[in-house]
């Protein structure tokens, strides 16, 4: 089966700044010196394939290169070295309110938003009372977002990423926010785009719920891949290490 997205050596390095590196003075004495402002990798030779219809978890401890990775699936970071091939429309639910201007009402900001992710203006408006009706909005969406609550941006942010009908879809631990219900008609929105063939790419700390989830887990460390497969194998590994304190 041809792969979708492929992701082949691709390294992601960040310069190490501080305050002080940013002002002209400072950059223009490290230029005299020849001083190098220090750098990390974020992520250091990732190579992954993944194919159309698949369900895949990423874990990893905080500032593992999870989020910097879903960024490279989304087109949001290009790589410092290596390449990132996508091959389908995607979809990202990367930051609640991601995109949102927060003196603009949630209408307008659904626009905002949506005129981002590739959508007309009439395809916005033809599918603003579908994205009103499943967010839970109500009248509230003509109200500046800057008013609304956590669970309120992550309901509306759901809602306007699933009305664009991804390819690929990727979450990055959204779904931890908003109360059980919402969690549940979240949980059934994303079974439902699996079975149409949408392919899904999650981050969360909820190894339980990536278990039950995803049919495949990739468990990321230091920028770089450490496993990469059966659910329940990584889920353990990754807990017994976890605990070792060894990773």
């Amino acid at each position: 089966m041809e792969s979708i997205i492929d992701i082949k050596d691709v390294s992601v390095e960040f310069r190490n700044y501080h305050i002080g590196n940013l002002t002209l003075k400072n950059k223009i004495y490290r230029l005299l010196i020849g001083q190098k402002i220090p750098s990390f990798k974020a992520l250091d030779g990732i190579n992954i394939k993944i194919n159309s219809n698949e369900s895949i978890g990423i874990i990893g401890r905080n500032g593992a290169g999870k989020s910097t990775l879903l960024r490279v699936i989304a087109g949001i970071i290009v790589p410092s070295k290596g390449t990132a091939k996508i091959k389908k429309r995607t979809t990202s639910i990367l930051e609640l309110g991601t995109g949102f201007h927060p003196e603009l009402s949630g209408r307008e900001n659904c626009q905002l938003a949506g005129s981002l992710m590739g959508l007309r203006l009439k395809e916005i408006d033809k599918k603003i009372e579908g994205i009103i009706e499943y967010s839970g909005i109500g009248a509230f969406i003509d109200n500046p977002v800057k008013t609304y609550s956590s669970g309120m941006f992550a309901r509306l942010a759901f809602a306007l990423a699933i009305s664009v009908e991804p390819e690929i879809l990727i979450i990055d631990e959204i779904l931890s926010v908003g109360d059980e219900f919402f969690q549940r008609k979240c949980i059934k929105t994303i079974h439902d785009l699996m079975k149409k063939g949408v392919t899904t790419i999650m981050v969360s700390h909820n190894l339980d719920f990536l278990q039950t989830q995803c049919k495949r887990l990739i468990w990321i460390d230091h920028g770089k891949v450490i496993m990469d497969g059966n659910p329940k194998e990584i889920a353990q590994r990754y807990r017994n290490n976890s605990n070792d304190d060894s990773v």
